[in-house]
């Protein structure tokens, strides 16, 4: 049986640390295990057993192993993987130094990997159109899910900003049932914006609160708010996400929906509608213009599909 190099015993002595002093759970220390486990079979490969004899220039390397894989022992990882197979090396190399086992942390320079950029996933007009008929209007809970979805698609809010609202903030609606009407919605930071309120939407929560929140109301001990859930009480965001799944299957639309797809619906469909990029930032709430644009590179491509489709000489 081979000897265990001084490398194996520091992961050894390492992942203890993380069971025993810092309490972390079996499932996430067998994570560790399995992570530092590569690492230590590349450090075989190299001909690296001291972990005093590991350098910066061997962590970049182990970087550049798990981008690309070893051919016939490891596949390539992805980029989340592979940042959190480093993060288990930063730490082995920093739990090292701590210890003394080793003068200096060859790994406290190394940076993960950026994730791609993931392009926010928006429905087609036609399926957030199916979405917003599925509920119905035949009951309290109908009105109220309409109700939810119509707001959350027609101001692009949060979820969390469309089920803390209150009644008493819409408390204009109903006196001028032909104007557009508008939000005052708090956002992350406990910034104010306001939101335009387009005339299905009003037209849903005007509903919902003639015909479907008072009954609701009556079975709860009164609350504020203006979204209830069936025991009359403030509905959550765990119900509002439930909500969307359960509509999501009446209308049978075969897609992963959350209440934050209706979020990037709105911007996406704004944006393919003309609308200025600044503009879709205020409405969206969002402190930088840079993270409004990601949804610049949605419409691009949808630019590009038409061009192909319709240009005589696309092709």
């Amino acid at each position: 049986m081979r000897p265990t190099s001084r490398t194996e015993r520091l992961i050894n002595s390492y992942l203890d640390h993380l069971a025993v002093e810092r309490g972390l759970s079996e499932h996430t220390v067998a994570g560790y295990r399995r992570d530092l486990a590569r690492y230590a079979a590349y450090l075989d490969d190299q001909g690296i057993t001291e972990p005093r004899d590991i350098e910066s220039s061997t962590l970049t390397g182990y970087a550049v192993s798990l981008a690309e894989g070893v051919p016939d022992r490891y596949p390539a990882l992805a980029q989340s993987s592979a940042a959190r197979a480093l993060a288990a090396v930063r730490g082995l190399h920093r739990f090292a130094a701590e210890e003394g086992v080793t003068e200096q942390n060859p790994a406290a320079q190394l940076k993960p990997p950026r994730p791609a950029r993931r392009l926010p996933k928006a429905l087609p007009l036609d399926a957030v159109q199916t979405l917003l008929a599925a509920p119905g209007t035949e009951t309290p809970l109908a009105l109220r899910d309409t109700a939810l979805l119509e707001l959350l698609y027609g101001t692009g809010g949060r979820i969390s900003e469309v089920v803390g609202l209150d009644v008493d903030e819409l408390s204009g609606l109903l006196s001028e049932p032909d104007e557009v009407g508008g939000l005052r919605v708090i956002g992350k930071g406990n910034k104010e914006r306001f939101v335009p309120l387009g005339r299905y939407a009003k037209k849903a929560v005007t509903d919902y609160l003639v015909r479907g929140r008072p009954d609701l109301a009556r079975r709860g001990r009164g609350t504020p708010g203006l979204l209830l859930n069936a025991r009359g009480g403030r509905l959550s965001r765990q119900g509002a996400w439930l909500i969307m799944q359960q509509t999501a299957e009446r209308a049978d639309l075969k897609i992963d929906i959350s209440p934050h797809t209706l979020r990037h619906s709105f911007a996406t469909h704004l944006l393919d509608g003309g609308a200025d990029v600044r503009v879709v930032q205020e409405l969206l709430g969002h402190a930088s213009v840079t993270t409004t644009q990601i949804y610049t590179l949605v419409t691009v491509d949808h630019l590009r599909e038409v061009y192909l489709t319709a240009h005589p000489r696309a092709r």
